[in-house]
């Protein structure tokens, strides 16, 4: 297996940024004997951290690495800083367009990964979750599944804020920059509620979502509510439930989970 830094520059971020991959690429041969990953072309995932975190965080937090030689699962995991995965305001601040368009057609052609949608799947913790839940319902032309684990489902809660108001993750002053106009989030292509809705309007089938939150998480009721709105709208959606809080613990119980979701046929 290959674990690499890759350093590149992005347009959309007009910068040079590095990320992390994990390529099932040099198993040893007794490691595939009667696995049935290794009977198809090796899927990609694009595996999102959460606010205050960084491209390392997967790596150090969880077994993806082991799990990547398991399920033939080829990993790709970027830094979103704190922005949501959304596109800011302003030259270098398109995490959307980075993470869900030039980061995945660049890994595709550099590293030889299918361009199938049905092999690319997108997931992530907290922030990632809510960005892996976002950019697959914007782009999905690319990537045929999505997963939240503990998602920061937080654009319900945000709505209406007003200057100089707060909460305890952010204040009002950075929901603006990365969400917009808080009073106009009912129709923003920044609300997953929107993008779903719109796409449904469109005649489009919404990708299966997979969902799973801890009953002692803060961000419950937000998880809830999502999953309540994908059920309204007949969304193909997967959600699990189980003790837990917003640690390491809980995602490295269900990101094993998720991935043999992901790549059920």
């Amino acid at each position: 297996m290959s674990t690499l830094q890759v350093s590149t520059f992005s347009v959309a971020l007009s910068r040079i940024v590095s990320f992390n991959v994990i390529l099932p690429d040099d198993l040893m041969p007794e490691m595939k004997i009667n696995n049935p990953n290794y009977d198809r072309e090796t899927k990609t995932l694009v595996l999102l951290h959460g606010f205050s975190g960084n491209s390392n965080d997967w790596m150090m937090g969880s077994l993806i690495q082991e799990l990547s030689g398991k399920y033939n699962l080829a990993v790709i995991m970027p830094s979103g800083e704190n922005s949501f995965y959304l596109n800011g305001l302003g030259t270098g601040r398109a995490y959307e367009t980075f993470t869900g368009v030039e980061l995945i057609n660049y890994c595709r052609k550099t590293f030889g990964l299918s361009d199938k949608k049905e092999d690319t799947f997108i997931g992530g913790l907290s922030m990632g979750g809510f960005g892996a839940i976002h950019t697959a319902l914007k782009y999905p032309e690319t990537f045929g599944k999505m997963f939240g684990l503990s998602s920061a489902l937080i654009v319900n809660g945000i709505r209406g804020m007003e200057p100089g108001s707060k909460n305890e993750v952010a204040d009002y002053d950075y929901y603006h920059q990365v969400f917009g106009d808080l009073h106009q989030l009912d129709k923003s292509e920044n609300n997953p509620e929107f993008l779903v809705s719109e796409r449904i309007k469109a005649g489009d089938t919404i990708q299966p979502v997979y969902m799973a939150c801890g009953t002692e998480d803060f961000l419950l009721a937000e998880n809830h509510e999502f999953r309540d709105f994908l059920l309204e709208n007949n969304v193909n959606v997967t959600y699990k439930e189980s003790t837990g809080i917003h640690d390491w613990k809980f995602w490295n119980t269900y990101i094993e989970q998720a991935i043999v979701w992901a790549i059920a046929e």
